[in-house]
């Protein structure tokens, strides 16, 4: 599935797509119709939906997309003629991947903008989706109800989501929303190549990135940069790569839950990342300390 499912989709015109976004609309007086969904492979198209030709290569798809029910279709102005054969409204431009995720995320209602989305990086991606656990059961811990994105396993607080990885924009915003309308306050993030293609994370705010690598300020500059560019998330200009340090790992080591060193290191980071997000240290050492009690 590749696709903002119109289950948690806002409706909007082919006018307003292309007012909002500069693109071209054929024919012009379809700027009325409205589509409910978007969809980047036919199979994920359902009625309603406005098909994303991705790939050039791949216009014959467009008769089936149209077959699927897909109400209009966004094609390269050089398909105008190509789309106008399948018989519906035709969007022509050739927009890049950060236009792509602004209209995926405008028609999922921006559900990023609803949740705290905290991003785990690193070289290892095992370890990364690793990390993201630990986070999502510190978070929870804290009292949050958590969204997890991962190659290993994605969630929605404690419904699994089946999905097909590694996951592209409109999976994402997919998964944010429903994620959103389940009530979850916090969104994990494995950024790794098992679980997302490049520029996923297009039009994503995130709050807090986070890597349990022993990077030093230079490393931690330059992971960072790799990370967002790769993805392509936004993120506050004064924000910086989390990291362990000797705070978090003095309160992770304040606990009995954990006693091997890999689990300790995530929990560190963990505790790290939750205190860059604002989360106080009291808050944190009870609720460790709640959990030890409960052991």
């Amino acid at each position: 599935m590749s696709a903002v499912s119109e289950s948690i989709s806002r409706r909007v015109t082919l006018g307003y797509i292309a007012s909002h976004y500069g693109f071209d609309l054929e024919p012009g007086f379809a700027d009325g119709v409205t589509v409910t969904s978007l969809a980047d492979t036919p199979d994920s198209v359902r009625p309603g939906a406005l098909y994303v030709l991705q790939d050039i290569e791949e216009s014959s798809l467009l008769n089936f997309a149209v077959s699927r029910g897909a109400y209009a279709v966004l094609v390269p102005p050089s398909m105008a003629a190509l789309a106008q054969s399948a018989g519906v409204p035709a969007l022509l431009a050739t927009p890049s991947k950060a236009t792509i995720g602004a209209l995926a995320a405008d028609i999922a209602g921006t559900p990023a903008n609803t949740m705290a989305v905290f991003v785990v990086c690193g070289d290892d991606d095992e370890e990364n989706q690793a990390d993201v656990v630990r986070l999502a059961d510190f978070l929870h811990m804290l009292g949050n109800p958590v969204g997890i994105v991962s190659a290993s396993g994605s969630s929605s607080l404690e419904r699994e989501l089946a999905m097909t990885y590694p996951l592209g924009i409109f999976d994402i915003q997919h998964m944010l929303a429903v994620c959103s309308e389940d009530g979850a306050a916090a969104m994990v993030i494995s950024a790794d190549r098992q679980t997302l293609r490049p520029g996923a994370l297009e039009s994503v705010n995130v709050d807090v990135l986070g890597s349990i690598e022993p990077l030093d300020k230079a490393g931690s500059q330059r992971m960072f940069d790799e990370v967002q560019q790769r993805y392509g998330f936004s993120i506050d200009e004064h924000k910086h790569l989390v990291v362990c340090n000797e705070e978090s790992g003095w309160l992770a080591g304040q606990t009995a839950v954990i006693r091997n060193l890999d689990g300790q290191r995530r929990l560190s980071l963990a505790i790290a990342m939750a205190m860059d997000a604002g989360v106080r240290r009291s808050n944190i050492r009870n609720a460790l300390r709640v959990s030890k009690e409960m052991q």
